[in-house]
């Protein structure tokens, strides 16, 4: 993690806590929980809350290309950044709870949605706004990773149950500030 990755997101974390959710960028250890399960055979991944883009590199190690990317961040100060650093990438300025009314893709065309966004700190009905817009995008056998730094999943069961979700922990590391679990978010009938 460099001062190129600090400096802005505290900056913005001091401007807005909650949007930002966290006094630092994510590190090499939970960068990697999220990534771990996703290759290039995944297909495209979308990003919610790339911030400065740890998670997006992390993609990009593990061989997705950058042209299979598109990020989402509603921060405006990262939105530069973001386009300087993965100039193939497709960077969009919007809410992650718009997800439903936007036209992203064609189908479910995506292979997997990692997501930085602070859930915890969210209203039920924005983070089932997100997840039902994620989902719309997502193929049968696609997955919804999240971070949290909470102790159990950041998705309420009601929000899960009304949607026909599981969530399940991949891991967890305590070699990040604060220490992390990432959850693995999926269909409950993946076929059906």
């Amino acid at each position: 993690m460099s001062a190129a990755d600090i400096l802005p997101f505290f900056r913005a974390w001091v401007r807005n806590p909650l949007q930002v959710a966290a006094v630092a960028p994510s590190g090499p250890a939970v960068s990697s929980l999220m990534a771990q399960e996703i290759t290039a055979d995944t297909g495209p991944v979308l990003e919610l809350g790339p911030g400065t883009g740890v998670f997006t590199r992390a993609l990009l190690r593990r061989g997705v290309r950058q042209r299979d990317l598109t990020l989402i961040e509603y921060g405006s100060e990262f939105i530069p950044l973001l386009q300087r650093r993965f100039p193939g990438a497709r960077v969009l300025w919007m809410d992650a709870a718009w997800l439903r009314k936007e036209r992203l893709f064609e189908g479910a065309s995506v292979g997997a949605v990692v997501s930085g966004l602070g859930l915890l700190a969210m209203p039920q009905e924005k983070v089932r706004a997100i997840l039902d817009g994620a989902f719309g995008y997502l193929r049968h056998d696609g997955a919804f990773y999240q971070i949290t730094y909470g102790p159990r999943c950041p998705v309420a069961g009601a929000v899960l149950d009304r949607l026909d979700l599981q969530a399940s922990c991949i891991g967890q590391t305590f070699r990040n500030l604060p220490p992390a679990s990432v959850y693995r978010i999926s269909r409950r009938h993946p076929n059906a």
